[in-house]
């Protein structure tokens, strides 16, 4: 009786668990939150060192 009880618990707490997906949509929507961070910084490093040497090429000149 006591494990039917447990069984029946449990699969109901199972069932809750996989009909609820927000969780599993905000860790995506994280990543891909990281991701874009990731590639903005990575372009903006570079045109930083660019526009730094385009600056210092055009001191230089002057």
């Amino acid at each position: 009786m006591l494990v039917n009880y447990v069984r029946t618990a449990l699969a109901v707490k199972l069932n809750a668990l996989k009909l609820d997906k927000r969780a599993v949509t905000a860790i995506e929507y994280a990543l891909i939150a990281a991701l874009i961070a990731v590639v903005i910084i990575g372009a903006v490093t570079t045109l930083g060192k660019n526009v730094g040497n385009t600056f210092n090429t055009v001191a230089s000149e002057l």
